[in-house]
């Protein structure tokens, strides 16, 4: 249903403008700075040309398109839209000025809802930053690309109703190389809605996992039977916002949203497993984890590391029920103690966590990680890649991804430092290994992939 909305063959701009601080110039500069392939249509009353496009004068004389981007204010927006909706399979509506203002705007977006029903367009918005879609190069979004940067292809669908939340999560998390399969922003959502859009993504093969903001549901009972079919499949992680009384006014007035009660919605998403997060970085650090990690079946982790310090503290976290994540240190073997006394420098801890010291070696960190593979005791392994030391080189980050994808045990890493340090995480986000720049990051990667792994045993899979 979505394939032209995510491929368009073809794109037209209304309200493109040949000033670089109009949204209009914005937008079509994203596109053609993403690699868009497709036939782009600028269209602006004064003609000439924009970033070496022809510009057309009337939305008339443009040909038939998959994709609409009205970059108009509102009141415009309305006046062109029929002449839009009959070029068009898909419209974006971009402004603000709709049914989060008031009387006036709802009017307004009824308006347009029933021009596109006329002629079977569909809207994604109003008041929204549109869509991004890496590997197709469409970016309709309104930001500076000079100041704001954008994630490569990748495993993560995110569908959310905030487009400037969705931007900078986005932006943040980019020097990373974290990369998203889509990003759709729903913005006030009088059309497509998010449960049309986690059915799409919940069949898309590109798409590993499906991470959504969300701060009302369309139809919650809808969203519920969806999730349930799509959990079986994928992963699914909700930010939901709007949780206190305060937080639902401020959704009302961001995108007209009315929330209903948070327990309810907290009941709701574990009744069909779905993975909740609290704040952005929670939303794709978990997004990441369940993308790249195996589900964990059990509570026995070890945890390896080359800091005693950073060892004590994951501990703590790992077994406290209030600040932490509840799950347990693993009891290792006597075999396993005795495989490892064999790889470490003599005066390392071999019990767990693991300190194998500032003498450790990648050849050590190799030869623990083996150890620990082979033992039934161990659920999961937690390992820190600490490069600061003399005997730790970047083949560090090759080892520990060779036991990621061939070992028996899932692995989340750990990696703390600064720009040394961020390097290699971004090295192991390159392998597609669940790594993370703190220790509360890395112990609560863990949880999520006990909790995914609680959730595939409900389902029988």
């Amino acid at each position: 249903m979505f394939d032209r909305l995510i491929n368009p063959g073809s794109i037209a701009v209304i309200g493109a403008s040949h000033n670089p601080q109009k949204i209009g110039y914005v937008v079509l500069k994203n596109l053609v700075s993403h690699g868009y392939r497709g036939e782009v249509y600028p269209v602006n009353p004064k003609g000439g040309e924009i970033l070496g496009y022809k510009v057309y004068a009337n939305v008339e004389d443009i040909p038939p398109v998959d994709l609409s981007v009205i970059t108009l204010p509102a009141e415009l927006t309305v006046k062109v839209f029929e002449d839009v909706a009959k070029k068009s399979k898909f419209i974006i509506p971009i402004a603000g000025g709709f049914g989060e203002t008031g009387k006036e705007g709802k009017e307004r977006e009824k308006k347009i809802l029933e021009i596109a029903k006329k002629y079977n367009a569909r809207i994604i918005g109003p008041n929204t930053v549109g869509i991004y879609i890496p590997s197709t190069g469409v970016n309709t979004a309104l930001v500076v690309p000079e100041r704001s940067r954008f994630p490569g292809d990748g495993d993560i669908a995110f569908i959310t109703q905030s487009g400037a939340l969705g931007l900078l999560t986005m932006d943040s998390v980019a020097m990373y190389n974290v990369g998203f399969s889509a990003f759709i922003n729903l913005g006030n959502r009088i059309d497509v809605n998010e449960n049309e859009l986690l059915e799409f993504f919940g069949s898309d093969e590109r798409s590993k996992v499906v991470i959504m903001y969300i701060e009302s549901f369309r139809d919650g009972r809808e969203f519920m039977r969806i999730a349930r079919e799509v959990t079986r499949k994928k992963p699914i992680v909700v930010l939901k916002a709007g949780r206190t009384k305060r937080g639902g006014r401020a959704a009302s007035l961001h995108t007209g949203a009315l929330g209903g009660s948070d327990a309810v919605a907290d009941g709701a998403f574990k009744q069909c497993g779905v993975i909740r997060a609290y704040d952005e970085v929670e939303l794709v650090d978990y997004a990441r984890a369940l993308a790249y990690g195996k589900p964990i079946h059990g509570d026995r982790v070890a945890v390896v590391t080359s800091a005693g310090g950073v060892g004590v503290v994951t501990t703590d976290y790992i077994e406290s029920q209030e600040r932490g994540i509840g799950m347990k240190m693993a009891e290792l073997s006597e075999e396993t103690k005795r495989r490892i006394k064999e790889e470490v420098v003599p005066f390392a801890s071999v019990e767990n966590p693991v300190d194998m010291t500032a003498q450790a070696s990648d050849e050590d960190y190799d030869g623990v990680l083996e150890a620990l593979n082979s033992d039934p005791n161990v659920d999961a392994i937690l390992v820190y890649a600490l490069f600061q030391t003399p005997l730790i080189s970047e083949r560090l980050v090759d080892i520990i991804t060779r036991w990621h994808r061939e070992g028996d045990k899932p692995i989340v890493v750990g990696t703390i430092g600064s720009e040394f340090a961020m390097r290699m995480l971004a090295r192991f986000e390159e392998n597609k290994v669940p790594a993370y720049p703190s220790i509360e990051r890395a112990v609560k990667a863990l949880r999520v992939l006990r909790d995914r792994g609680e959730i595939l045993r409900r389902l029988g899979e």
